[in-house]
């Protein structure tokens, strides 16, 4: 089973506290020069570790031979449901898991006989064809306009039921798509050790409370290890979990999440700053409100100089 997969599987709450960055180079060690990279710091273990007593010329090869195997890369953990690092919990470098949770839903599952899809962290139900709901999502929507005390066969909504469940298929596109079919295979090698920075990918999204539009700009920034990212890949991360039903805290941490599995870097940062239409067209109605929320994991959470770093780049013009 998929990393994707596996995390699509955990609700909002869980993946809120799978993320454990512990394991990320911590801030005494934060050189990021070629010769001595974040991604080739070894950990304490391994450096504090005495090399095999030489019996013998072969046992003095075998010796050298330990002593001077390449550190691994940081690796993000997943916490298990009690909360405790479990070693099956681990994320391996090629993107493998020794062991997976259960999913929570199956076919087995009253109400899910008929399900063909159990991944998506959002939706219950999947059909083969999301165009599949646009006949009873037509039929909701006549009923709507009904209740409004409006006359759903009048000439300028006769055919505003289709259009608005066609809109609203669009507005959630992204329930269709996953991290590997956007990525298409765009993770390339490359010694760079540097901050990549895009800033200001424009968001369009759905309030889930409200099913109201927020919008807003998302700044993606992270440090490589020797892997890098095609650049429109994290605007089109951007659009697979913005195109849901969604909050903003959510949508922040899914892109960081997304952005750590695809190229395993030593950091990642995520700002979003968005308007949402539930607090300008209604309630308090505040139209010049702005809602600003940041996901730091790996060395941006834990250096603050690196942090820095990267939210002035985001703040400058």
């Amino acid at each position: 089973m998929s990393f994707t997969r596996q995390l699509s599987e955990m609700s909002a709450s869980e993946l809120n506290d799978a993320i454990d960055d512990t394991n990320f180079p911590q801030a005494h060690i934060l050189s990021r020069g070629r010769n001595n990279s974040i991604c080739s710091t070894s950990s304490t273990s391994e450096a504090g570790a005495a090399p095999p007593v030489a019996t013998s010329p072969t046992d003095e090869v075998v010796a050298t031979a330990t002593a001077i195997t390449p550190p691994t890369r940081p690796r993000l953990i997943l916490k298990t449901t009690n909360g405790s690092n479990n070693a099956n919990s681990v994320i391996d470098n090629d993107g493998t898991q020794p062991q997976t949770p259960m999913t929570p839903r199956t076919s087995t599952t009253p109400g899910h006989e008929k399900c063909t899809f159990h991944h998506d962290l959002e939706l219950d139900h999947k059909p083969p064809t999301r165009e599949a709901l646009l006949p009873d999502m037509a039929r909701s929507y006549r009923l709507l306009l009904g209740g409004l005390g409006e006359n759903p066969d009048r000439q300028g909504l006769i055919k505003t039921p289709e259009r608005a469940a066609k809109a609203m298929l669009y507005f959630t596109k992204g329930y269709d798509q996953s991290l590997e079919d956007v990525l298409n295979g765009a993770v390339f090698d490359e010694d760079h050790d540097e901050m990549v920075v895009v800033k200001d990918i424009e968001m369009f999204s759905m309030c889930e409370h409200h099913l109201v539009p927020f919008y807003g700009k998302v700044s993606i920034g992270y440090l490589p290890c020797n892997k890098i990212l095609g650049l429109s890949k994290l605007a089109r991360i951007v659009e697979i979990f913005s195109r849901r039903l969604q909050v903003q805290e959510r949508l922040t941490k899914q892109i960081a999440v997304a952005v750590t599995q695809a190229v395993q870097p030593a950091g990642v940062a995520v700002v979003v700053e968005g308007v949402h239409m539930c607090m300008v067209m209604r309630g308090v109605q505040k139209i010049n409100s702005k809602t600003v929320t940041s996901t730091m994991l790996g060395v941006f959470r834990d250096d603050p100089k690196t942090r820095e770093e990267f939210l002035n780049l985001v703040n400058s013009k």
